[in-house]
């Protein structure tokens, strides 16, 4: 705080000594913001102590302190000086409003994520980013879900919102809400001017007295004084730029021509807030009184205030409008009138309306009644009458009692007062008095009135008492106007322009008047004087602020008290707040001449330090100030000449500053800002040409390197600058801006290949970091710096494992780099694939270390491949590119050495399986199948290749609950469609070899396939020829094992042998995929007829039996003589019967096997087909053999069964009608039926009911 005793013997010249040294400090000051004043008030006392000190060490530090403590005082001087200027232009803006449409911050959030930490304490990440990306990610998680039934996936993604935003809220601190919200909470909103204070008091670290002190003694309430004070600072403004233009001190220009036009720029920017201050209505809201402009020329009317050819004020330009308020209370001494007679009154203004009260019994008259008037006089005549009912029957109107008149002005009192009353003659009521009160309101634009003497040389030629009124009728028009009463308009006024007011000495030749003072313009001087002091000085203060001038008069005793050696000095101190040591020591800064100070310099720390205020704060402004502050900075740059690009380029030189020190900045901030600063100095501006300096120059073409330099550096740090693309669009204006920087002049465009060019080289960079840090994500890199030699000795497995972890976070970078920012280089697609490529190139360093510490034929490293190339053959430009390329030529040696591995693994395991093969049949496949490894051969010196890891084949599902081929086929299979499935999970991206690969995959199964079904015919002939030829013949499961071999052979062929591809390559292919299945279907029927063969030669076996009944024989004759002789003592068996049910038991028994255990429908029909055809051949050939024979009534019996049984047993088992009912069939029937009748005619015993007729009692 100024020491207020220490300023008083100050003159003119100390005091502008200091403020240039205030200045010095504002412009070479670098400290970022200032610090506080020091609190300890004995710190000066311990300097001077450590000052006596004789030691040099201590002299320096007493010297270090007390420099210390008089730097802090000249900032704390600046602030308070600053804060003055600016709580001016809070308090009667008349330039800048607060902007509506900005666009709403949300708040900062904090995070534990190492990713997003820097950007998030760098205040570029909002809570609305955040629910954003989760917002996105949730979508994508929820929509990938099946679809239940019941719950939406709509109300899933809001039940996940609705936990997120509980979640960001904290349930618990609700109750601590109300506690948060400081200042910063509301300044997105429009702030009153008492939190436009706060915030500045803030931001410039003032105090709350000292801001009242400042309040007080600037008047900032009134609104008055500071629009007196903008007129006076806009005239000094003028001056300036006069005595510049006089003495040809110009700001050094890039050419000389723009002096003079500085000067113009001065002019016109003063004329401009001249007539925005001229367009501020003088009344606010009041609805009778609308201003009435004045009509000005649109020359230099407002640089030659107070000339002649000026406009001239009519008396009918002041308009005046006042409210009278006319209380009537009660009426005191009224004996005249009995007490029950009825009394009222009324009330007028002379020229106006009259009113009445209420009626009032005389013995209480009271009313309280209020009258409301509207007049133009200021001396109005009030007048007020008491009445009584007459009572005479020809009274025409009531009798007055009294009466009173009045003449109010603005300055009359407003309480009620007792008025003695004028009485008829003769009335008893000599003491007649009422009790009024009335209040006359002051319109917005009266400043002042009252009585004065006047005497001038223009106006008011004759020294008398007049009632003055100072009216307003615009910003810069101001009338000093004397009235008569009951006139509506003055009958003389002064325009005021042009005066100069000033208290004066006594005129001893005036009779009247006691405190005198003047308006003195060129040719012109007028006296005033009135009859107290305090009167005097209200007036010259009123006219004080009209005139506008720069004098501010000071009566001569509070003139001669400040400075009684120097007399009368101009120091600008208000006439109210005299005293200095009331105010603090305030004056200095409340009287200073802002026309003196480098604003400049000012405004740059004024705009640092609410940038750093506003960074500070809880939201996410990305270098945007507020409305508020945004409000204040133009009011201070319109007011006080604030060059817009000198504003502008500090504000880029504070917002690059943040950015380089981790701060997120709006790019299109900086493009505004930049946008403007280059056309002012190319000359392209909007509104003409204007004056460039060479600072200017100088400072733009500084920053403008700057800023290339920070772009360029964002764009290589683009994954850590904008992460998930945040601030939203943020990258794309970057690279617009970068565009606009590179550009020589503001009208000529930069090539495209220019641009292309440093977007190329700051995308390799950023290959380089984002690998850079990845792997120090993924700690492969520190490991190798900490302990090479461990790195070193990781097991291959160990290294694989890391490069593929290290890949799955290359392509996630890949991904997001596609998803959040792909968009911003929309521009160069191919530039973003050549970052790509690089950042993939540098992967590839490692990957090929770590495949080369790989062992031989170890094929763990097949899912990098899988795992790379899933990700790179489904984009466009990474397909086939370089990195691609390099991926296939490392992996296609080992495609091609595992596949021929796998081909001698599986034509071993074919020849040892069959020879080994116990041809059991195998009951199921379990669901590990597809994760047991391959199986070695133990005669092989080869690592034979284990498949890493397969999906279930597509043909397993179907054969798990039925009974399938052998072991060795099975698993041979099972292995040619894991094989094929693996290569093809491969998605090899180069079509020749991919083809090349399916084809010879394809005939390898065929060829597999065709060593397996020729090896399974020869191992079921060898079977079946050990079988015997009874009828205790039963086919062995081996056979139908191996019958389940080739039906699975020929199921399989179709899916593994079977190649896509071109027309004339599909029809090459047919013919050599026909040979396998012709193989197979010859195979078939080749069994086929042998087990038919075999069948039918049991059926054989049993004729060559019943051939031993042929009739003339010698063991025919012997057998019916034995049977006839038996038959008499015993019950013998009847012949053939037990050979004929043996043989239908044999059949019936081999057809539930073939059933039962071959999975194939159709080659059991064919079988079944075959097997009845050749058995009824054989019965009908064994027949034929004996058509001059008579069969023997058991060989008869016997074949009626055999027949008959078999007939109905193949009919059963689905053979068709047309084969049932051949032309063999017809002959056997017809053969049998015959020797049936035969019998039954011959032989007296019969058949014993054995029969060719169908009966259904017949015995199964």
């Amino acid at each position: 705080m100024l020491d207020p005793s220490s300023s008083e013997e100050e003159s003119d010249e100390v005091l502008e000594e200091e403020r240039r040294d205030v200045l010095v400090a504002a412009g070479g000051g670098s400290p970022r913001s200032l610090p506080p004043p020091p609190r300890d008030p004995r710190g000066r006392e311990a300097g001077a102590a450590r000052a006596a000190s004789p030691s040099p060490s201590v002299l320096s530090e007493g010297r270090e302190e007390q420099e210390r403590l008089q730097r802090e005082e000249r900032e704390k001087r600046l602030r308070l000086q600053l804060y003055v200027f600016i709580a001016r232009c809070i308090a009667h803006p008349f330039n800048a409003k607060q902007p509506t449409d900005m666009a709403r911050r949300q708040q900062k959030v904090f995070l534990k994520s190492d990713r997003v930490a820097r950007m998030v304490h760098s205040g570029g990440c909002s809570a609305n980013d955040f629910r954003d990306v989760f917002k996105k990610n949730i979508e994508k998680r929820v929509r990938s879900l099946p679809e239940i039934d019941g719950l939406s996936k709509e109300t899933v993604l809001s039940s996940w919102l609705a936990k997120y935003d509980a979640i960001y809220r904290g349930e618990e601190d609700f109750c601590k809400q109300p506690n948060r919200m400081a200042l910063s909470a509301v300044s997105e909103l429009i702030l009153s001017k008492e939190q436009l204070y706060e915030m500045f008091q803030q931001i410039l670290g003032i105090k709350k007295l000292e801001h009242q002190l400042i309040y007080n003694a600037c008047q900032l309430d009134n609104g008055d004084e500071q629009a007196a004070q903008i007129r006076r600072e806009l005239d000094g403004r003028l001056q300036l730029a006069e005595q510049m233009a006089r003495e040809r001190k110009f700001p050094k220009f890039v050419t000389r021509e723009m002096e003079s036009m500085y000067i113009e720029e001065l002019r016109s920017s003063v004329n401009l807030l001249m007539a925005n201050l001229e367009s501020l209505p003088v009344s606010k809201g009041g609805p009778e009184f609308k201003l009435q402009k004045l009509k000005r020329s649109q020359n230099s009317a407002f640089l030659d205030i107070g000339d002649e050819n000026e406009v001239q004020l009519s008396k009918s330009d002041v308009v005046l409008s006042f409210t009278l308020e006319i209380v009537i209370m009660e009426v005191q001494g009224l004996k005249s009138v009995a007490p029950n007679r009825i009394v009222y009154c009324t009330m007028e203004v002379e020229g106006g309306e009259k009113l009445q009260t209420d009626q009032a019994e005389a013995s209480r008259p009271q009313w309280g009644t209020q009258g409301d008037f509207t007049t133009t006089h200021p001396r109005p005549v009030v007048k007020v009458k008491l009445f009584t009912e007459s009572t005479g029957v020809l009274a025409l109107e009531d009798k007055e009692l009294g009466r009173v008149v009045l003449y109010p002005t603005s300055n009359s009192p407003k309480s009620p007062d007792l008025h003695k009353m004028i009485v008829p003659k003769n009335s008893q009521d000599s003491d007649l008095k009422i009790k009024l009160a009335v209040r006359m309101d002051k319109p917005p634009h009266m400043k002042h009135c009252g009585y004065l003497y006047a005497l001038g040389q223009k106006v008011w030629k004759r020294w008398k008492k007049r009632y003055f009124v100072l009216v307003q009728v615009s910003q810069y028009t101001f009338a000093m106007c004397s009235y008569r009463e009951k006139k509506s308009e003055p009958q003389e006024l002064m325009q005021l322009e042009g005066y100069t007011v000033d208290y004066t000495a006594p005129h001893t030749g005036l009779q009247g008047g006691r405190m005198f003072f003047n308006a003195v313009k060129e040719g012109d001087t007028v006296i005033f004087a009135s009859d107290d002091e305090q009167d005097r000085i209200l007036w010259v203060q009123a006219m004080y602020r009209a005139t506008g001038q720069s004098y501010k008069p000071i009566p001569a005793s509070q003139a001669q008290k400040m400075n009684p050696k120097a007399g009368n000095v101009n120091t600008g101190i208000s006439p109210l707040y005299t005293d200095r040591g009331q105010k603090h020591g305030m004056d200095e800064f409340i009287s200073a001449n802002p026309c003196k100070f480098d604003h400049a310099s000012l405004f740059r720390l004024l705009q640092r330090q609410t940038l750093d205020h506003r960074l500070n704060d809880s939201y996410s402004c990305l270098g945007w100030f507020s409305p508020g502050q945004v409000f204040v900075l133009d009011e201070y740059c319109a007011r006080y000449g604030v060059r817009g690009c000198h504003r502008h380029l500090c504000y880029l030189d504070e917002l690059i500053e943040y950015s380089e020190n981790g701060s997120v900045i709006d790019p299109t901030l900086l493009h505004y800002s930049f946008a403007f600063c280059a056309s002012h100095v190319h000359g392209n501006r909007p509104d003409g040409i204007g004056t460039v300096s060479v600072e200017e120059k100088e400072r733009f073409e500084e920053i403008k390197d700057r800023l290339s330099s920070l772009l360029e550096n964002q764009i290589s740090h683009f994954r850590y600058c904008f992460p998930f693309g945040r601030p939203e669009g943020a990258l794309k204006a970057t690279l617009s801006l970068l565009e606009r920087v590179l550009m020589k002049d503001i009208a000529t465009p930069i090539p495209a290949e220019e641009v292309k060019k440093v977007v190329r080289k700051c995308l390799e960079k950023a290959a380089l970091i984002n690998y850079t840090r990845l792997t120090e994500y993924a700690k492969i890199e520190a490991t190798a710096e900490k302990d090479s030699e461990t790195m070193n000795q990781a097991t291959p497995a160990r290294k694989l494992e890391e490069v593929l972890h290290l890949a799955e976070l290359c392509i996630e970078v890949l991904q997001q780099n596609e998803e959040h920012h792909s968009e911003a280089f929309a521009w160069w697609p191919e530039l973003l694939a050549e970052h790509a490529e690089k950042f993939l190139s540098l992967y590839s360093v490692d990957m090929d270390s770590a495949l080369e510490a790989q062992p031989q034929d170890s094929w763990e490293s097949f899912p990098l491949f899988q795992l790379l190339n899933n990700a790179l053959r489904s984009d466009t430009f990474l397909c086939n590119g370089k990195f691609h390329k390099h991926l296939q030529e490392i992996f296609v040696p080992m495609v091609i050495r595992y596949i021929d591995l796998m081909e001698s693994s599986i034509a071993q395991s074919i020849h040892r399986g069959l020879e080994q093969e116990s041809w059991q049949p195998v009951k199921s496949i379990t669901n590990s199948l597809p994760n047991v490894a391959l199986p070695k051969v133990p005669s092989l010196p080869l690592n034979l290749p284990q498949i890493p890891s397969f999906t279930t084949p597509t043909w397993m599902t179907s054969m798990y609950d039925s009974t399938n081929g052998s072991a060795t086929s099975e698993d041979l299979f099972w292995k040619l469609d894991a094989l094929q499935m693996f290569v093809f999970d491969l998605h090899w991206p180069e079509p020749e070899f991919a083809h090349h690969l399916e084809q010879r995959l394809k005939l390898m199964a065929t060829d597999m396939i065709e060593a397996c079904v020729k090896r399974t015919r020869i191992a079921f002939e060898l079977k079946l020829q050990k079988t015997n030829k009874s009828t205790d013949l039963r086919i062995p499961p081996s056979l139908c094992t191996m019958f389940n071999v080739l039906v699975d052979a020929k199921k399989q062929t179709a899916k593994l042998c079977i190649l896509d591809g071109g027309q004339e390559f599909a029809s090459q292919w047919q013919q050599y995929h026909s040979k396998i299945d012709d193989l197979i279907e010859e195979t078939v029927k080749e069994i086929i007829s042998l087990l038919v063969s075999k069948v039918v030669s049991v059926l054989e076996g049993v004729l060559s039996k019943l051939s031993r009944y042929d009739e003339g024989t010698f063991f025919s004759s012997l057998v019916s003589f034995t049977v006839k002789a038996a038959a008499k003592y015993v019950d013998v068996p009847k012949p053939g019967m037990d050979l004929a049910d043996t043989y239908i038991m044999f059949v019936r028994q081999n057809q539930d096997i073939l059933r039962e255990k071959v999975n194939e429908e159709m080659y059991i029909e064919k079988l079944f087909d075959q097997w009845y055809s050749s058995s009824m051949k054989v019965i009908c050939m064994w027949l034929a053999d004996r058509l001059d024979l008579q069969l023997h009534i058991y060989q008869l019996k016997t074949l009626i069964k055999i027949v008959k049984k078999t007939y109905r047993d193949f009919r059963l088992q689905g053979v068709l009608e047309g084969t049932l009912n051949s032309k063999t069939y017809d002959t056997v029937h017809s053969r049998l039926t015959v020797e049936e009748a035969t019998v039954s005619v011959t032989d007296a015993g019969g058949l014993q009911g054995i029969t060719m007729k169908d009966s259904d009692e017949e015995e199964g």
